[in-house]
């Protein structure tokens, strides 16, 4: 993981609305010792929207206590509907004693963050987390309404249990928006496969052999993203290690694949990546595929013939992308914190948000969705939260982030 700069905060402030950062003043504070001043935190440009706080909210005690515990690692979030929202992460964090209930582990000092991995490296940290809600649903007001603590243990399996025990938990959950099933697809990069699910909860496939890295028709190299056409043909990016686009009939058929390692690390060509790290479609049927290591994205029609390459900013690092209904690509760059605004050619447009721990800041936004209202939703890995923010009234539509692109059912790129 990147270096970074963290930002430290009383966790009391879990609730100071955004419009208050820019005359914020902000600091650290030992058992027994008085608050000690810091720099002002800076005030960042949401655009047009206002967070939207607190979302999700906490979560039930359905089977285990949460009673000192708080959010994990953001892996994913979709929005079914404005009035369903499901939501992903790798595991739960362990508060301090003392710390407010619910309290974002990216506020306490020091900070807390969990990547899921780490407990299997030798070196855990300092204070406990566990495998628990990894998926689960909440409304527009962040209930939660729906949770499938039955997977958990499949999600992320205790060590001991065989191939996949070192996964750190899911990557990204999608759904077909043009699939009447609604069903949910969760990719999972540690565990090499991507599992289906009916609506109302039961695994229907498996894609990809658990715990074995590879390129070929039902083996992927740490998969992170999907993306569908209208008939149910799917991409599946592949991924952090697989260098490919690999493209699936409706019934998961594979058809082909594309991309490859670079020849020249130092100049590297069309279909060359590192780490593709996710994948959208414009209503042309355009793909756009993040190139993540290298700063870039590439487009390709979708037979994988290449149609052009642009920056998405020095020393970016998108995790995360949407192609919107309006002809516009936004990028979520960890490096910078902010969400980028580009048209379909790569020209920037403007950028929002910014580096930081508090509502409205990033850091790490993992998975973007928008639903029908226009309602934003983003999930974060290094601040180990999801978050909502709704459009100011009078909104410029401009400057905030529109529903991801509907496809056209028909070829029209020759």
């Amino acid at each position: 993981m990147r270096a970074r700069i963290l930002l430290t905060i009383s966790a009391a402030l879990v609730l100071v609305p955004l419009a208050f950062i820019g005359e914020l003043t902000i600091g650290t504070k030992a058992q027994g010792q008085q608050l000690q001043p810091q720099k002002p935190v800076q005030k960042v440009d949401m655009g047009d929207y206002e967070p939207v706080v607190p979302w999700p909210k906490p979560l039930p005690d359905t089977d285990l206590s949460h009673d000192g515990w708080t959010w994990g690692s953001g892996a994913g979030v979709w929005a079914e509907s404005a009035d369903k929202v499901w939501v992903m992460q790798r595991s739960e964090i362990e508060l301090p004693p003392g710390a407010e209930p619910w309290s974002c582990a990216c506020l306490l000092n020091p900070r807390r963050t969990n990547t899921g991995r780490r407990d299997y490296s030798g070196k855990p940290y300092p204070y406990k987390q566990r495998r628990h809600h990894l998926v689960f649903a909440v409304d527009r007001d962040g209930n939660t309404i729906e949770e499938w603590l039955q997977y958990d243990r499949y999600l992320a399996p205790p060590r001991g249990t065989g191939l996949g025990e070192l996964g750190r938990g899911p990557h990204k959950i999608l759904m077909n928006p043009y699939d009447p099933e609604k069903r949910i697809w969760i990719v999972d990069d540690d565990m090499h496969e991507i599992n289906i699910f009916s609506y109302d909860g039961k695994l229907l496939k498996t894609m990809g052999e658990r715990g074995v890295p590879g390129r070929g028709p039902n083996n992927f190299n740490r998969p992170t993203d999907i993306a569908f056409l209208p008939d149910g043909t799917f991409f599946v990016a592949d991924g952090y290690a697989g260098v490919r686009v690999a493209k699936f009939d409706p019934n998961g058929k594979f058809i082909k694949d594309w991309g490859q390692t670079p020849v020249d690390p130092a100049n590297p060509k069309a279909y060359e990546f590192w780490s593709v790290h996710s994948i959208g479609i414009s209503r042309d049927r355009r793909l756009f595929v993040a190139d993540r290591e290298h700063h870039r994205m590439q487009v390709f029609d979708e037979d994988g013939k290449f149609l052009a390459m642009w920056p998405t900013g020095y020393n970016s690092s998108v995790l995360a992308h949407t192609v919107t209904n309006d002809d516009h690509v936004w990028v979520a760059d960890w490096t910078t914190g902010r969400l980028v605004k580009y048209d379909l050619e790569g020209h920037y447009i403007l950028d929002i948000g910014g580096y930081g721990a508090l509502p409205g800041q990033f850091d790490g936004v993992h998975q973007i969705h928008v639903d029908s209202e226009r309602n934003l939703y983003v999930t974060e890995v290094a601040n180990s939260r999801s978050q909502k923010f709704r459009p100011k009234p009078n909104a410029d539509p401009n400057r905030i982030i529109g529903p991801t692109a509907i496809v056209n059912p028909v070829r029209t790129l020759k």
